[in-house]
């Protein structure tokens, strides 16, 4: 399997070995692609809903000049396309050949130093805690965010190294409750994950 990075390029994975004693090891899970989409476009569209009105604003400059409703209808026509190839760059992620591995069903392993998704018992993709940016608990689960990779190619230049800097496509783990095999793994796991701050401490119990 190949492991998945913001920009849409894979790296080769080394087949994983057998789980750690004292990983957390899940049941297998499949993230669907249209749980997926719901979830990118929301996060997207929440941070990035004010990119739309740049093009919206331009199309009305000439009305300063030229005062007529086309321009108008132009503005909204320009935004229109921008809210359509941005939110066709998100699901166009699910469509392409190297993103597959992202949709398959896989059970997740989870120990001090990485994070095995895998596959079966020779094939999986691992990812190390610092590749791991955020976390957020949700109802009925975890999504744990991708970083992005630290550098891009240099033939990558111009406007084309600033837009793949500034419209990323999210990439995450989805960690529903219900494939934990008790309670308690899921207790550990929530350990694990403030230990790497990942999520807040516990708020400690004022003394008797």
């Amino acid at each position: 399997m190949q492991l998945p990075n913001q920009r849409g390029n894979y790296r080769q994975q080394a087949q994983p070995q057998g789980p750690s004693p004292l990983a957390i090891v899940t049941k297998k899970h499949q993230l669907d692609t249209d749980t997926y989409t719901r979830i990118a476009m929301g996060r997207v569209w929440r941070k990035e809903w004010w990119y739309a009105v740049i093009p919206f604003v331009l199309g009305l400059l000439p009305v300063l000049i030229w005062p007529s409703w086309w321009w108008l209808a132009s503005a909204f026509i320009l935004t229109l396309l921008y809210v359509l190839l941005r939110s066709a760059q998100i699901t166009g992620a699910t469509q392409m050949e190297q993103s597959k591995p992202l949709f398959e069903k896989l059970n997740y392993e989870f120990d001090n130093k990485q994070i095995v998704l895998r596959r079966n018992e020779r094939e999986g993709m691992r990812l190390t805690w610092d590749m791991i940016g955020s976390v957020q608990r949700e109802d009925g689960g975890y999504l744990l965010n991708l970083k992005g990779p630290d550098e891009l190619p240099e033939d990558i230049k111009g406007w084309r190294r600033w837009a793949a800097k500034t419209f990323e496509t999210p990439i995450f783990v989805q960690v529903p409750d219900r494939i934990f095999k008790g309670g308690n793994d899921q207790k550990l796991f929530e350990a694990m994950l403030r230990r790497k701050n990942l999520l807040p401490a516990l708020p400690t119990q004022p003394a008797a």
